[in-house]
């Protein structure tokens, strides 16, 4: 394995560890980091803040048949990686915060500094099936299209980044949106609080400053491997 696969194969265990430590996910999901434009790599099938100092994940094809012991819902990312040539990381998880909002039937409004990231609106998936053959996963990310995020229903969501620090920090963002829409909701505020839209959003949703950097170092505090 070269020098690049092996640092690919660390950044994915952190961005693993990093979902599964901050209450982003628990025994479910995923992440992923593109090697190049024909493969990429996704962590070991276990809970992600279970994955160990040094344990390695599995090298996917962009297109073709899934490795063996690679998870059925690995597809997304084969989808996703395929159609978009700007995404370099994958994040597949599922949070409580979008996971009550998916249940009314919701995602989560731009209506603060993280939500803005989203606007104008997250991508639903109604269905509401785990995402395991080819032809669901490619409906989804036909479904995303170019948008950061989509949420799957009660199944959680995906972020796509340029970087892994942006993948990371993008679910980070979409849960803390969830967490504000659900606050909003109880309110009675649904139709009434503010929303951040059109240019006022574009300016707001900036990756200048590390902003991503600065969430991944957060969440990646205290890793064995950072």
């Amino acid at each position: 394995m070269s020098a690049g696969a092996m640092d690919s194969q660390r950044v994915v265990r952190l961005m693993a560890r990093a979902l599964g430590r901050n209450g982003l996910s628990g025994p479910f999901g995923h992440c992923s980091l593109r090697l190049d434009a024909e493969r990429f790599v996704v962590c070991a099938p276990r809970p992600m803040a279970l994955v160990g100092a040094g344990e390695p994940g599995s090298v996917v094809p962009v297109d073709g048949p899934l490795p063996d012991g690679v998870l059925g819902e690995v597809r997304l990312h084969q989808q996703v990686y395929s159609r978009r040539a700007d995404v370099h990381a994958v994040c597949r998880f599922i949070s409580p915060n979008v996971t009550a909002l998916a249940a009314m039937g919701r995602t989560p409004r731009p209506r603060h500094g993280n939500g803005a990231y989203f606007a104008p609106a997250v991508p639903f998936w109604t269905n509401s099936a785990l995402v395991r053959d080819d032809a669901a996963a490619a409906a989804v990310a036909t479904l995303m299209d170019h948008a950061p995020a989509i949420v799957l229903n009660v199944n959680g969501a995906v972020t796509a980044g340029s970087t892994p620090e942006q993948a990371l920090a993008l679910a980070w963002f979409l849960e803390d949106a969830a967490r504000v829409e659900l606050a909003v909701l109880a309110a009675g505020l649904a139709d009434s609080a503010p929303l951040i839209v059109g240019e006022a959003a574009r300016l707001r949703a900036t990756w200048q400053g590390r902003i991503a950097e600065r969430v991944w170092e957060y969440l990646t505090r205290d890793d064995p491997e950072a």
